[in-house]
């Protein structure tokens, strides 16, 4: 999640003076926050610590699938409160075993246009449960390196995207294909490569590079969410997997935004026809529950063995029972015609206003370009309104509400919205 700073000098506040000065004493200052607690929430609505009620259009950035406070994820989790926490992975869990068989169906579904499952590829992907988006791409990193050590005499670049944003440990920086992330934590490690998005021919000529340095893997974002909500043409996502087979390298998906019918589909990649070889995903997996996971073919996955990767609360108890009754619920709700239908409202109400130039991205992850670079005030100045929004730099509003917001609750939110820009246009 990029920290933008907060610069705006509003005087809206409802944080408790208290709060504020212990976490400027105590907390690393990694993050610039705005000045609100959220106490409680149901849905897409949260309420601070002034009782004050919000349209949630950010979701905990993106994490809140099924809205805050799911009776089913809540109950899910009381239930297992009352068994057990963390065991560690050296044991069997039950709801570890039904959860990686839920994502494997999920991650081999084909659906309509409409968001509805039409069948299923048949592929068994086998998954690796983390804490994180960025212990996920890790994971994946590790997984496509064996791979090139196994089946490419030593190949060990991986070839990602320009604009691209992949978590903030080391190696996720340096497949991050923005150099501002880079600055002041050189030398980023060794091994990964960016070209633009959309350009065959640049990704053929670092695919094709042997020698020293040569690819394992290529690794996108079907929808490009720290970059700006640029999405991927479906032409060159067919054409990279095709790419891909030809030269025998693992096509990477990072489903961590755009995974769990964010997009409308379980899987954004779903929407462009093509099935990759290794899925990393979080955010939507658990209903906001702390969880990632890193899922590959079954013949790619076999690559790994006991001692090759870990994770001491990976695959908690805990975090499992929340994860599969968050994809068990997403799955009965059949999630995907909501999310397409609430989302396009969402768009032809944002594209209808006089200061949005141009509306990106899909379903219920969309990114909205302003005429004006006054992205950071919008955010604050909705606060004061009852709204929670994010902004990507100076002139990009960033929507990620609960998949369960309602259109009416969008209706609401945008009225709010265009007064906002009306006023500071």
């Amino acid at each position: 999640m990029t920290d933008e700073k907060n610069d705006s000098t509003s005087a809206f506040s409802t944080v408790e003076d208290r709060v504020a000065k212990a976490d400027s004493a105590y907390i690393m200052p990694t993050y610039s926050r705005y000045p609100v607690e959220f106490v409680s929430g149901h849905d897409a609505t949260l309420v601070d610590s002034a009782g004050k009620e919000y349209i949630d259009l950010l979701g905990g950035i993106g994490c809140a699938s099924l809205g805050h406070c799911n009776p089913r994820v809540k109950q899910a989790i009381a239930d297992q409160l009352d068994r057990v926490w963390q065991t560690s992975n050296y044991f069997y869990d039950e709801n570890r075993v039904h959860l990686a068989a839920a994502i494997s169906t999920m991650l081999s579904t084909t659906t309509d246009e409409g968001g509805h499952v039409v069948g299923s590829t048949g592929t068994r992907w086998k998954t690796f449960f983390a804490n994180s988006g960025a212990e996920a791409n890790e994971g994946a990193f590790k997984i496509a390196r064996r791979w090139g050590e196994r089946e490419l005499g030593g190949a060990y670049t991986i070839v990602t995207a320009r604009q691209s944003f992949h978590g903030r440990t080391l190696a996720g920086l340096a497949a991050t294909g923005q150099d501002k992330f880079h600055e002041s934590f050189r030398p980023m490690p060794a091994g990964f490569v960016s070209v633009p998005l959309n350009d065959i021919y640049a990704l053929r000529e670092a695919v094709n590079r042997s020698g020293k340095g040569a690819p394992c893997a290529v690794m996108l974002e079907c929808v490009q969410g720290e970059g700006g909500v640029w999405n991927a043409n479906y032409d060159y996502m067919r054409d990279v997997r095709e790419l891909c087979t030809e030269k025998n390298v693992l096509l990477i998906i990072d489903e961590v935004q755009t995974g769990f019918y964010r997009c409308g589909s379980p899987f954004s990649y779903q929407r462009c026809e093509i099935e990759p070889d290794i899925v990393s995903m979080a955010k939507g997996i658990a209903d906001g529950f702390p969880m990632g996971a890193v899922a590959a073919r079954a013949r790619v996955a076999n690559l790994m063995g006991p001692g090759d990767h870990g994770s001491t609360f990976g695959g908690n108890n805990l975090a499992c029972a929340a994860g599969l009754a968050t994809v068990e619920e997403l799955v009965d709700r059949e999630m995907g015609e909501h999310v397409l239908s609430v989302g396009r409202h969402l768009r032809h109400r944002l594209t209808a206003m006089e200061h949005v130039i141009e509306v990106r991205g899909h379903g219920l992850m969309r990114g909205a370009q302003l005429d004006a670079p006054v992205a950071a005030e919008v955010v604050e100045e909705g606060l004061a309104d009852g709204l929670v929004m994010n902004r990507i730099g100076s002139s990009i509003l960033r929507f990620l509400p609960p998949l369960v917001i309602t259109r009416e609750e969008v209706d609401e939110a945008c009225d709010r919205l265009e007064k906002i820009l009306d006023r500071l246009a």
